[in-house]
């Protein structure tokens, strides 16, 4: 599913009322890029590749939404507008060359235009967010996202990645559980990478338990790999957080 609200809006929030301590983000649900920004100049190949966004991450995470009885906060703009997963002052927030595709309408952007997108499309996604972790008791943040299998020309056996950064209670946990799959610890990315700014910035500041889950792209292609893959995330979601003793059914 691609997000694109009608009404201008950058966040969307869905399963708000839920019973679950659960808080599912997805900051690059979409490949939408709004229509004053013209594209950011990029051909048409590029504006639908995974560069743009975080292929059948969005379908994967709305469904352990139903299945955790989980709030899903997800973004509604490409991650080439703004990657609500960077800080202001990331090089990569609004990159100007993502892989091997250039950003021609991120080039050369002035502090003014930078404050300008930060204040569009960061803010009130990052202000969204804090409320809803906010209003839940000991909240448990999993961040979803997906890449794509081939790399820069390089081949990715890894299946699924259970990042961390410097907090892994609960990624200590999810591996403890996965099964049936590649799995592997911060890979392909890790907080080398700059990929933890959710976790740092809304959950390890304040003591949440969290994690971020990616998954090769081409396992979640379609329907019937998305349902299985949020069965079996879960799963693992559930079962860590029984090791460690927490009851996630209370928000």
């Amino acid at each position: 599913m691609v997000l694109h609200q009608a009404d201008g809006s950058v966040v969307e929030v869905s399963r708000r009322v839920a019973r679950s301590a659960i808080v599912l983000v997805c900051e690059h649900a979409s490949f939408h890029i709004p229509e004053a920004l013209k594209d950011l100049g990029i051909r048409p190949s590029a504006r639908r590749s995974h560069v743009a966004w975080d292929p059948g991450a969005m379908a994967v995470a709305q469904r352990m939404s139903q299945d955790l009885d989980a709030v899903l906060v997800a973004s509604t703009v490409s991650r080439l507008v703004y990657d609500c997963n960077r800080p202001p002052d990331a090089p990569d927030a609004m990159p100007a060359r993502s892989e091997a595709y250039d950003i021609p309408g991120n080039v050369g952007l002035t502090d003014e235009e930078k404050r300008a997108r930060v204040a569009r499309y960061y803010m009130p996604f990052r202000q969204v967010l804090t409320s809803e972790i906010a209003s839940r008791t000991n909240p448990v943040i999993v961040t979803v996202h997906s890449f794509a299998p081939i790399y820069n020309g390089e081949k990715r056996e890894v299946e699924i990645g259970i990042l961390h950064d410097r907090d892994s209670v609960l990624a200590d946990a999810v591996l403890r559980v996965a099964d049936g799959h590649n799995v592997r610890r911060n890979a392909p990315y890790g907080p080398e990478d700059g990929v933890t700014h959710t976790l740092k910035e809304h959950a390890i500041k304040h003591g949440h338990l969290n994690v971020m889950i990616e998954v090769r792209n081409d396992l979640i292609a379609d329907e019937a790999g998305q349902a299985v893959m949020a069965k079996t995330l879960a799963g693992w979601i559930t079962r860590a957080l029984d090791i460690l003793g927490v009851d996630a059914c209370k928000a």
